[in-house]
């Protein structure tokens, strides 16, 4: 089929109603619970994902889609017609799937004009992002324009999360800014700011209720904002989250999804994420 094609990784946490109604190919990560590895999304469900890492002692390890598997979906692109390929992926500081991508890219040798590009987010964040590009793409969008819209989305994709430990993140070495929590980490329920495509300390709160409040209060103080997600990796309070914002964000105006196994191996069970994207 001719026109853009949207290409991205399974951090982005899409949907398969979102990925099969907008024709965006996802090209999986791995995840590894000892000697077994599994591929993110196609063999181990969600739910999988979550038991697995409760049961298991040691925490499961991600690992980036190899170059050929980028490789794969830009031909299969080329093989549709396509006119051109771009390639949305998580932020480079928190994975080398980009360099993944940005090897396959260069491999195509120019038979197909292919454009990777860093969110610099990641999960409803970078799924925004893909999910507005393949609605330009859709609409018949040229190449250049599909891009504008990509690249003036990215600076003003916020990500936040309220996590219920900071053990995972510790231990993947993803902790970034957020390195000054470690010393109370047992006595509090951080809250980290993505944005920007690095983890950084948003605030130290002591309980969950606090954590949720910090959340909506990041959001209102946000001021306009669009494209609003809340993600969560099977939190059991996530009613209580959505009951704690829907004055201002009623559930019928927000994307709601899970936490996939990319994200939830780094931030552990019971996540509750928010992201948006703001507004003029």
């Amino acid at each position: 089929m001719p026109g853009v094609h949207i290409v991205t990784d399974s951090s982005s946490d899409l949907t398969e109603a979102d990925i099969t109604g907008l024709d965006i190919e996802v090209v999986p990560l791995s995840v590894r619970f000892g000697e077994e590895e599994f591929t993110d999304g196609l063999d181990l469900t969600v739910a999988e994902f979550y038991s697995r890492m409760a049961a298991s002692d040691e925490l499961p390890q991600t690992a980036c889609p190899p170059p050929g598997a980028f490789e794969q979906a830009f031909t299969r692109a080329a093989e549709a017609g396509a006119d051109a390929v771009v390639c949305v992926n998580i932020s480079g500081d928190l994975s080398n799937t980009l360099q993944s991508a940005q090897t396959a890219s260069d491999a195509m040798g120019g038979s197909l004009p292919v454009h990777v590009i860093d969110s610099r987010s990641v999960s409803s964040g970078l799924g925004t992002i893909v999910l507005e590009a393949a609605r330009a793409a859709r609409a018949a969008a040229d190449v250049d324009a599909v891009l504008a819209k990509v690249r003036s989305m990215v600076p003003k994709t916020h990500v936040i999360a309220a996590l219920n430990t900071l053990e995972n993140l510790k231990k993947g070495g993803r902790i970034g800014g957020a390195r000054a929590m470690l010393g109370s980490m047992l006595s509090i329920k951080p809250v980290i700011d993505i944005t920007g495509g690095e983890v950084h300390e948003e605030g130290k709160p002591r309980t969950r209720k606090r954590a949720m409040q910090m959340l909506y209060d990041r959001m209102v103080e946000a001021g306009h904002i669009d494209h609003v997600a809340v993600m969560h990796g099977g939190a059991p309070d996530i009613g209580e989250f959505l009951e704690l914002i829907s004055a201002k964000f009623p559930r019928e105006s927000l994307r709601l999804g899970q936490l996939g196994s990319i994200i939830g191996t780094h931030g552990g069970a019971e996540i509750i994420g928010v992201s948006w994207v703001a507004g003029a």
